[in-house]
């Protein structure tokens, strides 16, 4: 199981929101290239950077900050927020994301997410299938929509889709573990998907859990910034798996 930590960015710096409320947002760091390179010194191969004012502007924002950690490091880059158009998708990509993940798009533009299947491959772009109630929630999870997660994920699925992120969103930022059933019941019903777990991480002992069950990934990020994991024991657990 991959291990991805999460940098979300809000004017440069480096973030955390609560169950995605903006007006939560705590500053960790206002260098992210740091941060960054700090997780690729512990061992850490991947990263999720998420463009927060890029999902709020339904627009790429900070590609600056990605073009930089991607010059700066070797992480394999993926990269979120506001991607809605083709020239979104573009300026990520030559800023340095490997993979992008598309949420808002999927729901709202399909045809135009399909076309980003069929352009650049199931390798490279990743379902964001978040959800409150089991409902997928869209524009920087501010709106909600009517969509069932679990269906959802498998129609894409027919689709060419190979990766997804999804986020149970009441269990976000809030440290109090991410949600088991939910991940449990999407690798149980939609077969051979690669499943990255995000939201609720809050100690080391849940990661063998989701190993376990068949997450492909899972991304942390309260969790490191507030010392509930520390580098060192995702170090190790990158060595011993």
């Amino acid at each position: 199981m991959r291990i991805i930590p999460a940098i979300d960015i809000i004017n440069g710096q480096c973030v955390r929101l609560t169950k995605g409320d903006y007006d939560t947002k705590k500053v960790y760091n206002e260098n992210p290239i740091e941060v960054a390179k700090a997780f690729e010194d512990s061992g850490i191969q991947y990263l999720h950077v998420v463009d927060l004012d890029g999902a709020k502007a339904s627009h790429i924002v900070n590609y600056r900050v990605l073009e930089e950690i991607a010059t700066k490091t070797n992480l394999k880059i993926d990269f979120g927020g506001g991607l809605k158009t083709d020239d979104d998708l573009r300026i990520a990509f030559e800023s340095g994301a490997h993979q992008i993940t598309g949420g808002s798009i999927a729901v709202k533009n399909p045809d135009t997410f399909k076309n980003w299947i069929a352009k650049y491959g199931s390798d490279k772009i990743i379902l964001g299938a978040d959800c409150n109630d089991e409902k997928i929630a869209i524009s920087g999870w501010q709106e909600d929509s009517e969509l069932k997660v679990i269906p959802f994920i498998k129609d894409y699925q027919t689709k060419g889709v190979k990766y997804v992120i999804c986020t149970d969103i009441s269990k976000d930022g809030m440290l109090e573990g991410p949600s088991f059933d939910l991940y449990k019941r999407i690798l149980d019903e939609v077969k051979a998907i690669k499943l990255i777990a995000s939201g609720g991480i809050s100690k080391y002992d849940e990661l063998p859990k989701l190993q376990d069950m068949g997450c492909e990934a899972v991304i942390i990020g309260k969790a490191i910034y507030e010392n509930r994991i520390s580098l060192k024991a995702l170090e190790q657990f990158i060595i011993n798996t």
